[in-house]
């Protein structure tokens, strides 16, 4: 029996999506890890497609880099994926789709799926009219999710909490430590004590440290993240432009990542219910 090199394998691809272009991945972007979480939610619902990670933990995390150099990152890793014959770009990563998004898809031609903070159900089942978002400094500072705030704030009271070292922490596989724990309770507990009744999770990466946000918060707390909105959001894309694969076979998944080494190889076995194998991007 032979077996493919990785390069061999890449042209085999390219040549199946050639002659069959549902059968092409999906490309997930993110800074880092965060995105697994939409990855997961993509192949639990769309279990036939192909998927294309890439992880630019390099420069994780995204949320003290500058406008500009998010949108070079962004464009650069999606110029990739194209060439490996991506047929839609799924930017799972809060920060980069409020600074770098809509100037990709004037760029490009194929379906782009970006990552907003589900402030608008939020603030329709918030009891009390008090609603929080967890998010990056950099997403805290844009105008896009600014404008968001306010267009879908309506009468609620919301509170915007910047989580600076919470990203880092679960790049660094220390999600489960005491550090991370009085991190968040840093963050959490004056919006507890401020009444606030619904938290959205503005970065994809808050929901990998789900349970211990329950855990500070307790299990009253409605608790907003934007996985299976994404996914559902890419079916409608996929339908609408005929790019739904066709085949009965499950669909295969390959993660990169360009700070490959072995403890990037560990958090993603960490955060995936099977391992992987993780490979160097570019």
């Amino acid at each position: 029996m032979s077996t493919n090199t990785p390069n061999q394998s890449l042209a085999l691809n390219a040549a199946v999506s050639a002659q069959n272009p549902n059968q092409a991945p999906i490309a997930i972007l993110d800074s880092g890890v965060g995105g697994l979480s939409i990855a997961q939610c993509i192949k639990q619902q769309l279990p036939y497609e192909n998927l294309l990670y890439v992880a630019d933990t390099l420069y994780a995390p995204y949320g003290d880099k500058s406008a500009a150099f998010i949108q070079q990152r962004l464009n650069e890793i999606a110029q990739w994926c194209i060439t490996r014959d991506a047929k839609a770009l799924v930017v799972a990563c809060n920060t980069a789709t409020v600074n770098a998004i809509d100037q990709l898809r004037q760029q490009v031609s194929l379906p782009v799926i970006g990552v907003e903070p589900a402030i608008k159900p939020a603030t329709k089942i918030s009891k009390n009219n008090k609603v929080a978002i967890l998010v990056t400094k950099a997403t805290a500072a844009n105008q896009r999710f600014l404008n968001l705030v306010a267009q879908y704030r309506d009468s609620c009271q919301v509170s915007i909490q910047p989580c600076p070292g919470l990203v880092e922490l679960i790049e660094q596989n220390k999600q489960d430590t005491a550090e991370c724990r009085a991190l968040l309770s840093g963050y959490l507990r004056p919006l507890m004590a401020a009444g606030v009744d619904t938290l959205v999770l503005g970065c994809t990466h808050y929901p990998l440290i789900m349970s211990l946000i329950k855990e500070v918060c307790g299990n009253e707390l409605n608790i907003m993240e934007t996985a299976r909105p994404v996914t559902a959001q890419l079916q409608r894309q996929l339908t609408h432009y005929q790019l739904l694969n066709d085949s009965n076979k499950l669909g295969t998944s390959r993660f990169y990542s360009s700070k490959f080494n072995k403890e990037q190889q560990a958090l993603f076995n960490h955060i995936l219910p099977e391992p992987v194998q993780l490979h160097s991007f570019p």
